[in-house]
């Protein structure tokens, strides 16, 4: 056994249990400064998690449009037309909003045309969908102009 001045280690540990309070308090105010630091980059993972959902949401809400409006010759009524036609299996939620009722349908025209004033119970159906939310990104754009 390696001695340390006239004790060996075991006898030294056994009558040395435990920390003082000041290295518990250097040890805790270790912790609490990364934590501090960790924070911010941490928060901001998740909106840019948040963000990569909304993008792939919207690009697969875009895409069963269009795949839509190419078998039927016409704009779904609803969001859940897709669902009913098996171009989606669910709506998905706004990561923002985090509900399936908050998004933004923007309604056909005629053959493709953008109507800003339509509602969902005139003939036109779904030509576009933004997200509900008043946020802005990260990019400083509103994410309801996506």
């Amino acid at each position: 056994m390696k001695r340390i001045g006239k004790k060996t280690a075991m006898e030294w540990f056994k009558h040395n249990k435990g920390f003082t309070l000041i290295e518990l308090l250097i040890v805790m105010s270790i912790i609490a400064i990364l934590a501090t630091i960790a924070q911010p980059s941490f928060r901001q993972a998740v909106i840019k998690a948040r963000e990569a959902v909304l993008k792939e949401d919207l690009f697969v809400f875009r895409d069963t449009i269009d795949k839509y409006y190419s078998d039927h010759g016409k704009y779904p009524a609803t969001l859940d037309d897709l669902v009913q036609g098996g171009y989606l299996r669910t709506i998905p939620k706004d990561p923002f909003t985090n509900s399936t009722e908050t998004w933004q349908l923007i309604y056909s025209e005629g053959e493709g045309e953008y109507c800003a004033d339509c509602t969902e119970g005139d003939e036109q159906g779904i030509f576009d969908v933004h997200s509900g939310s008043d946020l802005v990104a990260l990019d400083s754009t509103p994410y309801n102009e996506w």
